[in-house]
């Protein structure tokens, strides 16, 4: 130690170091570092234009738009139909009061004032009944399929024949 520190009166000490600081690293690509508080390493784990994670409610979405382009190549008419997907079913649309087991998984919507006529599934009783992926993309094929029959005025064994069988 040697001197005193700049701005104070008494026993403080500006402490000086015997060896050279080393110079920061140099700018550019270099070997990756982990991160010092050991969460892994810095930086994107992929790029940008990937995205790392979809929502459940993005997930649900596709497993709807997988069973509708399935439909299409039979029913090529659903074209001009809209498919929505909706959390939960209103309840000041329904038409009865609902117990546990009449929650509904979908339904339709009837073509008005020049809106073309809209298919719905609901996504959160959809969920609540399912336990995995196959599981919940059987079922909404299944509601995709109750819905369209309802609306073309068929069976649901007409709108897809391997309707019943997963």
């Amino acid at each position: 130690m040697r001197g005193r520190a700049a701005g104070h009166g008494g026993d403080y000490a500006s402490v000086v170091m015997d060896s050279p600081v080393p110079p920061p690293p140099a700018a550019g690509p270099g070997p990756r570092r982990r991160d010092r508080h050991g969460r892994g390493m810095r930086g994107p784990v992929a790029p940008p234009q990937v995205p790392l994670a979809a929502s459940r409610s993005d997930v649900f979405a596709d497993l709807v738009q997988d069973s509708v382009e399935r439909l299409e190549r039979r029913w090529p008419q659903l074209a001009d139909i809209d498919f929505m997907v909706l959390e939960v079913p209103r309840l000041d649309a329904a038409p009865e009061p609902w117990n546990d087991e009449a929650v509904p998984l979908g339904g339709t919507i009837a073509a008005r004032e020049g809106r073309p006529p809209r298919v719905v599934v609901y996504r959160r009783p959809v969920e609540i009944r399912t336990k995995g992926r196959d599981e919940r993309a059987a079922l909404v094929h299944e509601v995709v399929v109750e819905q369209v029959a309802e609306l073309l005025g068929l069976t649901p064994e007409t709108v897809d024949p391997r309707y019943g069988e997963d």
